[in-house]
């Protein structure tokens, strides 16, 4: 890790790659969120960088980084390939567990579209690093009846009003939740991406307070 501009600019190898990420610590944080990105989105995604800021305003740390290199991106497979994605995000989280100033920390997975089923399945295989996840419109069906019943990290499900197919594909995966606190909410007036006036609002003060009250609670076991 090397310091640019008051943030830290991270490099994670994985597979035969290197990925590109942001990590960002504001004075004294109580836990770092590690985003994991949908299909054709990637660390300077306006949205995720939007609510990033504000949970950092929060206390909370963030690490915005690229799951696909800019050639992979282009392939259509490689964006829904989630066990694929499962393995760089659960790289991410073991890179953030090593580094002196984060390693305390508990951390929260936040995942948007394809990357809300990498974070459970990272959550489901990592539970004594995960202390919560936030999904915004995201697809947690990918994950799989079997490995979302083993999460037990608190899950938050964020979808839109209008976003109606992946409202049911989340109401089918809270229901395979049955081992860990979760919770579906409904963004009235919200499409998929959130681009309404203030529904991306609604979406960070959901993750703050989910991330905040749930990461507080949750002690890493391998300081």
């Amino acid at each position: 890790m090397s310091v640019a501009g008051g943030q830290l600019a991270v490099s994670i190898p994985a597979d035969k790659v290197t990925l590109e990420g942001v990590l960002e610590l504001p004075p004294q944080p109580d836990g770092v969120v590690v985003f994991s990105h949908g299909s054709g989105s990637g660390r300077l995604s306006p949205r995720n960088r939007y609510v990033a800021s504000e949970l950092r305003q929060l206390g909370l740390g963030t690490l915005l980084l690229d799951l696909l290199t800019a050639d992979e991106d282009l392939d259509r497979e490689k964006r829904f390939d989630i066990r694929l994605l499962t393995a760089r995000l659960g790289q991410a989280v073991r890179v953030v567990r090593g580094q002196p100033s984060t390693r305390a920390l508990p951390i929260g997975l936040f995942g948007a579209s394809t990357g809300a089923a990498s974070a459970l399945r990272v959550a489901a295989s990592m539970p004594k690093d995960i202390g919560a996840v936030v999904s915004r419109g995201g697809r947690p069906d990918l994950a799989g009846d079997e490995l979302l019943g083993r999460v037990i990290a608190p899950t938050l499900l964020i979808v839109g009003g209008f976003d109606r197919e992946v409202i049911l594909l989340n109401e089918l995966a809270r229901d395979a939740l049955t081992h860990c606190q979760r919770e579906l909410v409904i963004v009235a007036g919200a499409t998929h991406l959130f681009e309404e006036p203030g529904t991306l609002d609604q979406v960070a003060q959901l993750a703050g307070q989910w991330f905040s009250r749930h990461l507080r609670r949750h002690t890493n076991v391998n300081p």
